[in-house]
């Protein structure tokens, strides 16, 4: 098996959908649908920004996807609570096997490398909040090339950091989109799905599919 693994961020080593506990603080019964239809704009603005050629960083996508969210809610987002909101998308929960699955990967000798949509103002408060920062080799942001997943701009990215052929490479996501376009670049995949989604109607179903990380323990 591949002894690098490139790891998603949002879905894969951090659950999304506990920013609904901060939402729900702000606007009482609501956090749960604000902090969906947030998870949903913000991938559907990648896409639609990368369509258009219009590329902002994540975190102007994230803050234009919440202001959508709340106003679908009839909620009033003012500065303060839009920044408070904004500043928890940084400390979201870790998904319980994440740490101890990183932390025996690095110690059996695999490079490891996070490649995410997401800026580093947002990823790099996030990762050292978890303090999992230590176990990655590299850190990478399409920022760097601004070309969002799932172009094969962004994935290259990774064959620009590391001198290794791209189907020795291991790429996690639980995001079957992000998956489909690894595959088709020519990774080597492995479909985190965590919810019991069906495959992507893409034609590149994932190599391997797992709901968590611990199996990538026994590889």
């Amino acid at each position: 098996m591949s002894e690098t693994f490139v790891f998603d961020v949002y879905g894969t080593l951090f659950d999304v959908t506990s920013i609904g506990k901060a939402c729900d603080t702000h606007f009482p019964g609501k956090g749960e649908a604000i902090s969906a239809t947030w998870r949903q704009k913000q991938i559907q603005y990648t896409f639609l920004r990368q369509a258009m050629g219009k590329y902002v960083p994540f975190s102007e996508v994230t803050r234009d996807a919440l202001r959508f969210a709340a106003d679908e809610q009839d909620c009033t987002l003012d500065q303060e609570i839009e920044d408070k909101l904004l500043e928890a998308y940084q400390s979201l929960t870790l998904f319980p096997e994440s740490r101890d699955v990183l932390k025996q990967l690095k110690e059996k000798g695999h490079t490891l490398i996070v490649f995410s949509n997401g800026d580093p103002v947002m990823l790099d408060p996030l990762l050292k909040g978890a303090q999992i920062d230590m176990y990655l080799d590299h850190v990478l942001s399409i920022d760097t090339v601004k070309q969002y997943k799932p172009t094969p701009a962004a994935y290259n990215l990774i064959l620009d950091m590391i001198d290794v052929p791209r189907q020795e490479i291991t790429f996690l996501s639980s995001n079957g989109w992000d998956i489909s376009g690894a595959k088709a670049f020519g990774f080597n995949t492995a479909w985190i799905n965590r919810s019991g989604q069906p495959v992507e109607g893409l034609h590149q179903p994932p190599h391997h599919e797992y709901d968590t990380l611990e199996p990538l323990i026994e590889w």
